[in-house]
């Protein structure tokens, strides 16, 4: 019976040892790709850069560079404005990537803001703005982030400003002169506006010669 016992224990320690000794090698095979990843990046090759961070987070899961770098090797490849499928996917693999680090590490500022320029580029200006505010919170001294929020909340509160006008069958040059939809564009974009001008004085103060800032603040005002 000690025998037996003796020999399940061995064969335990030997099974632990080969275990250790695997996920040993593994740390250090992602730790190769990683690094053969940056230098695949640094030199502007994307779809390579992105092979070795994947299988870098395949051979470690816990290595958060390494899924930080892919989420921003796939970021990179996104061109805002376009709506292929392919580049749609890109940029949604790039948000699920930098998703999978805030997983590990909700505080993540590299992840908040590369998801905040992602939803700002694909013109979802509410899940950017949310993104930019929790940008703000971890990095308070940054203005781009007040700037960004600033310019959404501008064309967030002159999208039904145009669309007034566009019904009235206004010139662009033509004031908005009608008292009621003078007020229904209040009531509907003051909270908007209000909030714009706090953010972009913030990216002023922060920033003096902030030129961008200070048109948009004109824009807002």
């Amino acid at each position: 019976m000690n025998l037996s016992r003796r020999a399940r224990r061995g064969a335990f320690a030997l099974a632990m040892g080969v275990l250790l000794v695997s996920t040993g090698c593994n740390k250090l095979k992602a730790r190769d790709e990683l690094n053969k990843g940056v230098v695949s990046f640094r030199a502007v090759r994307y779809k390579d850069a992105v092979e070795h961070f994947k299988a870098a987070t395949e051979l470690d899961p816990t290595l958060l560079n390494a899924r930080l770098y892919l989420a921003t090797a796939y970021a990179n490849q996104y061109v805002p404005g376009s709506q292929a499928e392919e580049n749609l996917q890109v940029g949604e693999q790039a948000i699920a990537e930098f998703e999978k680090v805030l997983q590990a590490d909700p505080q993540n500022l590299g992840s908040i803001a590369g998801i905040a320029s992602l939803y700002f580029q694909m013109k979802r200006w509410d899940d950017a703005k949310e993104f930019y505010k929790k940008q703000i919170q971890l990095d308070p001294e940054n203005p781009e982030a007040y700037y960004s929020v600033g310019v959404i909340d501008w064309t967030k509160s002159f999208q039904p400003r145009a669309e007034a006008r566009a019904k009235l069958g206004l010139k662009p040059t033509e004031p908005l002169k009608d008292k009621k939809v003078c007020a229904d564009l209040h009531t509907k974009n003051w909270d908007t506006v209000a909030d714009g001008i706090t953010m972009l004085n913030k990216a002023i103060e922060l920033r003096p010669d902030y030129d961008d800032a200070m048109a948009y603040l004109n824009l807002m005002y």
